[in-house]
């Protein structure tokens, strides 16, 4: 008998799960019981949840010291361990215990994709080593949060709708009345029906507040599926459903995207416009993406839905927001005196920095936008250009006065062009934490023509080896995908950026980063 690969198992018990959910919805609860499709959805709301072929690898993330996860991990890696499974099993374990309600463990959980992304572009004897600085990460807070005995997510009932009610509707009605249970045992039946219309609807509440940790986690949870599987895809949206419920209250008393949004989808008639396809120079995509940045966040929403309603490619839209978010890195003037942390220190711009949680905001935005639907396309790009603004007006800085980086005196200052030369003196500056000239050598590496793979991975170097303030791993990830968006003129910006936060986070070496290196015999 041949055995079944992990692929066809996550398949066939995806295709089970729709069947069920599909058939539970159409005859009702109570007679689900009677034909014996309750357990898979509900076990009573008590039972913890279960991974099927997972399983162990998840109790073991959730059950192994932080003493013993790293020679433990590295162990089966040498056995021959898929590291995927090892990420999807840590993202599972995460879920499972914070539920998205924890602070670090929904950062590491964001995290988790990006360092797979960051371990593909490695040589096969380092791939680990950013897999294993999250999972070391993730494991350190299992542990101080209790471990499986600390466990958010449990199983919940199904609450299937009546013919013509709507979901997004009543999920957010739910998430209003702070009603956690109501708002899950929807979810629960409308991911079982169907996961891609499932995240359609819970995206009406998440578009409700432009928070950074509501907006990336949603987009997060969702990009997790190519990881863990679309079977669990109802695990992973009940993280980013039950953020939405805990900070409802902070949402409601900033409440302003919740009647703009609305309006402007309204008034330039976004909903029954098909997407647009007008592509769009390189003069329409810098000025748009300084409109959007000198706006108030109200301008800049209308900004962005006068340009869908004219038939511009929500591609370019996208584009030009991601470049005004990139402003408030080359722009920043650091943290003050009254904003340092011991891993944050004064001048320092990596972390929970304006400027990098604009760009992972504006970034998550964009792949929400291109992976749902028409209408949640539309509102992810308006609020996507709002909050960008709204970033620059509302968290602190004079940000239309502050320069961009790099500097004229910086670039002066070089006294060379020669690609080896440039990579070895930004790898200088970056140990120097010279964001300045960090980012002067970077602009000039690329305005000579050189490919930009080599500056990548003397970047991605450093991403890994620091602990980059939880942030690390997704602001590397955020540039990736926004460079490979962006045009030729303007795509450098990006890595100049990340330049400038790379040299910020020298100098915190990451927990854990040490002993995998000992472990897997790394120099």
């Amino acid at each position: 008998m041949r055995r079944k690969t992990a692929r066809q198992t996550d398949r066939r018990e995806f295709l089970a799960n729709v069947g069920r959910g599909m058939l539970v919805a159409g005859v009702g609860y109570s007679v689900a019981i009677e034909l014996g499709l309750s357990p898979l959805l509900a076990e009573e709301g008590t039972e913890s949840l279960s991974f099927g072929s997972l399983e162990p690898l998840v109790a073991l993330m959730q059950e192994t010291s932080v003493e013993r996860i790293l020679p433990t991990l590295v162990e089966r890696i040498r056995g021959g361990a898929d590291l995927r499974e090892l990420v999807a099993a840590a993202a599972l374990a995460n879920a499972r215990t914070f539920g998205g309600e924890d602070y670090i463990g929904f950062h590491t959980f964001m995290a988790m994709s990006p360092a797979w992304f960051m371990a593909r572009s490695l040589p096969d004897q380092r791939r680990p080593l950013p897999i294993l600085k999250v999972l070391y990460r993730n494991t350190r807070r299992l542990q101080e949060q209790g471990g499986r005995a600390h466990e958010v997510l449990r199983s919940v009932q199904p609450t299937p709708l009546a013919v013509g009610q709507s979901t997004a509707e009543k999920i957010r009605e739910a998430v209003h009345r702070r009603d956690l249970g109501s708002a899950e045992g929807i979810l629960v039946s409308a991911t079982a029906a169907s996961p891609d219309d499932a995240w359609n609807e819970l995206l009406a509440t998440v578009q409700e507040s432009t928070e950074v940790h509501r907006v990336v986690l949603a987009y997060r949870a969702w990009d997790m599926l190519a990881l863990v599987g679309r079977a669990r895809a109802e695990t992973m949206l009940r993280q980013s459903l039950r953020y939405c419920v805990k900070e409802e209250d902070y949402a409601s008393r900033h409440s302003e995207p919740r009647t703009l949004l609305p309006k402007l989808l309204d008034q330039y008639g976004l909903i029954g416009k098909p997407r647009g396809t007008r592509q769009a120079d390189d003069r329409w995509i810098d000025r748009m993406s300084q409109t959007i940045f000198d706006s108030t966040p109200p301008q800049a929403g209308d900004a962005v839905a006068a340009a869908l309603a004219e038939g511009m490619a929500p591609e370019a839209v996208a584009e030009a927001i991601g470049l005004a978010a990139n402003q408030l890195v080359l722009r920043d003037a650091g943290r003050a005196a009254g904003q340092a942390q011991p891993n944050k220190p004064l001048g320092s711009v990596h972390g929970d920095s304006i400027g990098v949680h604009a760009c992972d905001s504006a970034n998550a935005w964009r792949n929400i936008a291109l992976a749902s639907n028409h209408r949640n396309c539309m509102a992810s790009l308006v609020l996507a250009g709002y909050q960008v603004a709204l970033d620059r007006v509302h968290r602190g800085g004079k940000f239309l006065e502050w320069k961009p980086r790099p500097y004229e005196e910086q670039l002066a200052a070089l006294e060379t062009r020669d690609g080896e030369t440039l990579l070895k003196e930004l790898d200088g500056a970056i140990r120097e934490q010279n964001q300045d000239r960090a980012c002067a050598l970077v602009h000039r590496y690329g305005a000579s023509g050189y490919e930009a793979r080599p500056v990548f991975d003397l970047l991605l170097k450093y991403a890994i080896s620091e602990d980059g303030a939880l942030h690390a791993e997704k602001y590397y990830r955020t540039v990736s995908d926004e460079f490979a968006a962006t045009r030729p003129a303007f795509r450098w910006r990006q890595l100049v950026a990340l330049a400038r936060v790379t040299a910020s986070e020298y100098g915190q070496p990451a927990p854990g980063y040490a002993e995998a290196c000992e472990l897997l015999r790394l120099s």
